[in-house]
């Protein structure tokens, strides 16, 4: 399918940059919560019609659809895309290709053996080269291949102009072994991923130059060392041209030649139609069509129920033939030619659909996901409170039923940010947000001071978030010294309340009991050192609650005056998102310093969690009182959506967020951008408050994850140095778990760091997994060997046609 929102040259990126597609997290109660053992989630598999290569026909083209020309042969450059990936696939070394469980996997093309042989006082790793591995020129693979890459990508040299070299500034040196056949690789520093490097391989060629590696492989590859060689590239037929490579040592190519097509979406479905090419990811449009065409095959020549004419009411067709007829000889003309126009669509339409028989859509699940990004840099979603209540406003299943559903894929949520479903160390950590819950998540909103009637009031000099309301605090503390020197009288009123209060709270700590007195010191110890906001519970009370069991709330006061002022509740949910991460990664520093909920917190009677001056009622569902407001503002959030015809399914979803705020008193503006500006022009810059995007799967979380969640960290000109997080939303305690999961060469213990780190992700409320992305291709009914792939990467070499006729046949046949 279409990358719509995928930032250009991500799929490279995410190997030591960041990755792909569309975010959001959060925290309230452990219901939900998956177990600490490690999950058995199965992905879906591949859909490939695999074949032995026995069955496979030698000969033959085929034509494989991209989205455009790569602008660029080189994996490492900031302008590679997925055309770049795909094609690199076939012409050059990739040491550890994924398998269909997401793992990487030794190639054997290209290696005997790869390991760890020292930890100790250095990490160092030997490789032992495939002794027929040679490049196109006869050359052997070796050791001046690894460092010339490496000196390349290290990032000590900035004459190479290159996105990545994550990994690669950890070696130390790379040196000959015993043989010619051996590369000892020696860190600096440990790295766990170190079967991420050097993949693809470059030769010394490219890599041994800034010339070169700049700008003599981004339209051309002389030397390469895959089943296939480069043959061509067309700018003009927009096409790139492999062909069989005849020094390849491993397993013969079964195809003469593989031809990488440029074929906008929206141009796929007349592709296939005409014949020129193959393969090519669809949309869920095309897909449908090419199922329509399947089931009428056997209709026995019926006229098509679908397509154009089709919803042609016999009433319709009737008129339509008295104006052609009839004595009126304009309106005659006009429906005349009406009706030719439509006897040519319904023509054409059928040619289509016969020729769309060839075809069938495989299926599976995109080694991507989709993700509901919240930018918390500033505005309303820069208060973690607000975006913890748009993720529980959401009901992700129902979107993610939305999504795969209809194409008969499992629809299931995704739970982890760094791992999918079928990868070891999947772990679903959603249980750290939970379910949706509606009531929850306006008690968010009234926490953070959006109410209703909140967009007539008047403005306040205030910022979002904890921070901001500390400032507020200090400076209500200021106004009531003014206050106590002017009105005596009020500063006597307020004195008596608060003693009564202080009476009440203490009569209901005497009931509690020695334990319950031992709970609340140690809450309140722990909320009096957070920096938390809400951490000042003086004179408010639980929305609901006046110390009477069963005791209806109070009337609420004029709208101007009901305004749920900064409470003791951010504290509290604080406090609760620490032990939600707790409870899902099994870190314990998180559990020791989170108090048990308080059992004031725990009483029944309007929202949960919701905290508001004495005498203000529960706040109505939103839907009934209309949007929320605070300081003169009504609660809107602009969600930026791509335009394009490849985009139905994505906006299908932003639409269905919509509604699902509107619940509880968000109210979206929805902004339509043309495909090729929505990731570099507001993803990118952060001009947007809601958007989805998609970010690819990786077997390297550790590498790959960091820059995507790493905390923002300002620069000298006063802006964000975001790397690749687009949300603006991080921790340093995020930070700190994927630098020791990277350092970590116990596999299973990096794991349960990438699970903390999960969970923390979650936590912080800035990305919401929603679902892995849908895959499907339309693939010629005689091809084997190729569709979709899901986590494995092709295996080019055994693409080819069952059927000998067809593996006979041109390239751009007819159908």
């Amino acid at each position: 399918m279409s990358h719509v929102g995928v930032p250009r040259g991500t799929v490279r990126k995410r190997r030591s940059l960041a990755l792909l597609t569309a975010g959001v997290l959060t925290i309230p109660a452990l219901a939900g919560c998956s177990s600490d053992s490690e999950e058995t989630s199965r992905g879906i598999p591949q859909d490939i019609a695999p074949a032995a290569r026995d069955r496979v026909a030698d000969g033959s083209t085929v034509n494989w659809a991209v989205d455009a020309m790569p602008t660029t042969l080189n994996a490492f450059q900031a302008d590679a895309d997925s055309a770049t990936t795909r094609i690199t696939g076939a012409l050059l070394p990739t040491l550890f290709p994924m398998d269909a469980t997401g793992q990487p996997k030794l190639n054997p093309d290209y290696l005997e053996s790869a390991k760890i042989i020292e930890r100790e006082p250095k990490q160092v790793v030997l490789y032992k080269l495939n002794q027929q591995a040679v490049w196109s020129d006869g050359r052997e693979i070796g050791a001046p291949d690894f460092v010339a890459q490496w000196r390349a990508l290290s990032g000590k040299d900035s004459a190479f102009w290159t996105a990545r070299n994550s990994g690669y500034e950890r070696i130390q040196k790379i040196e000959r072994g015993a043989d010619d056949l051996q590369v000892r690789v020696t860190f600096a520093k440990p790295y766990a991923d170190w079967r991420s490097l050097f993949s693809p391989l470059y030769p010394k060629e490219v890599t041994g130059s800034p010339d070169t590696f700049n700008d003599g492989a981004r339209t051309t590859l002389k030397n390469t060392a895959g089943p296939f060689q480069l043959k061509s590239v067309s700018k003009a037929k927009g096409t790139v041209t492999l062909t069989r490579n005849p020094r390849w040592w491993g397993d013969k190519a079964k195809l003469d030649t593989l031809v990488f097509r440029a074929v906008a979406p929206k141009d796929r479905t007349k592709a296939l139609a005409d014949g020129t090419v193959h393969v090519t990811d669809v949309d869920s449009t095309t897909a449908n069509r090419i199922a329509l065409a399947l089931r009428d095959g056997n209709n026995g020549g019926q006229p098509l129920t679908h397509g154009p004419g089709a919803d042609l009411t016999p009433a319709a067709a009737l008129r339509s033939w008295a104006l052609a007829n009839g004595s009126d000889e304009e309106q005659a003309e006009i429906a005349q030619a009406a009706r030719e126009k439509t006897r040519k669509a319904v023509a054409a339409y059928g040619a289509e659909q016969k020729a769309l028989r060839s075809y069938a859509v495989r299926k599976s699940l995109e080694p991507a996901y989709t993700q509901l990004a919240l930018n918390g840099e500033s505005g309303p979603l820069a208060d973690d409170r607000v975006r913890r209540a748009v993720a529980r406003a959401l009901d992700r299943q129902e979107l993610a039923e939305t999504v795969l559903k209809p194409l008969g894929l499992p629809a299931k949520p995704l739970g982890s940010h760094l791992a999918l479903a079928g990868q070891p160390g999947y772990k679903d950590g959603s249980g750290a947000l939970g379910d949706q819950n509606t009531e929850e998540a306006q008690a968010l909103l009234a926490d953070a001071g959006w109410t209703r009637g909140g967009a007539a009031e008047k403005p306040k000099d205030t910022k979002a978030g904890s921070e901001a309301e500390k400032k507020g605090d200090k400076e209500d503390e200021e106004k009531k010294g003014t206050d106590k020197a002017e009105d005596k009288d009020e500063k006597k009123t307020d004195k008596t309340d608060a003693d009564a209060d202080a009476d009440a709270d203490k009569k209901t700590e005497e009931k509690a009991g020695g334990a319950d007195k031992e709970e609340k010191k140690s809450d309140q110890a722990a909320i009096g050192s957070d920096d938390s906001a809400a951490s000042r519970a003086e004179g408010l009370y639980i929305v609901g609650q006046d110390n009477k069991p069963g005791a209806r709330p109070v009337q609420a006061p004029a709208a101007s005056s009901a305004v749920l002022a900064p409470s003791h509740t951010a504290a509290v949910q604080s406090l609760a998102l620490l032990r939600q991460a707790s409870a899902v990664s099994g870190d314990t520093s998180a559990a020791d310093t989170a108090a048990k909920v308080t059992a004031q917190d725990k009483q029944s009677g309007g929202a949960p969690g919701a905290y508001a001056p004495m005498g203000t009622a529960a706040p109505a569902p939103a839907s009934v009182n209309g949007p929320l407001g605070k300081d003169g503002k009504t609660l809107t959030l602009r969600f930026v959506l791509p335009s394009g015809p490849g985009s139905q399914s994505l906006r299908g979803v932003g639409e269905r967020i919509a509604t699902m705020l509107e619940k509880i008193g968000i109210g979206t503006e929805i902004t339509k951008v043309p495909d090729e500006s929505y990731f570099k022009d507001h993803i990118a810059s952060g001009d947007y408050d809601l958007a989805l995007y998609s970010w690819p799967a990786t077997a390297y979380p550790a590498t790959d994850g960091r820059p995507i969640y790493a905390k923002p960290e300002p620069a000298t000109d006063g802006s964000l140095l975001v790397e690749q997080n687009y949300t603006r939303v991080g921790t340093d305690h995020i930070d700190q778990l994927f630098d020791q999961a990277v350092a970590e060469l116990d596999e299973k213990a990096a794991r349960e760091l990438m699970k903390q780190a999960d969970a923390r992700i979650w936590a912080a409320a800035g990305s919401i997994p929603l679902f892995q992305r849908p895959q499907l291709v339309a693939v010629d009914k005689k091809l084997a060997n190729v569709g979709a792939f899901g986590f494995a990467a092709p295996r080019y070499q055994d693409i080819g046609f069952t059927d000998r006729q067809a593996a006979g046949s041109p390239a751009d046949r007819k159908k």
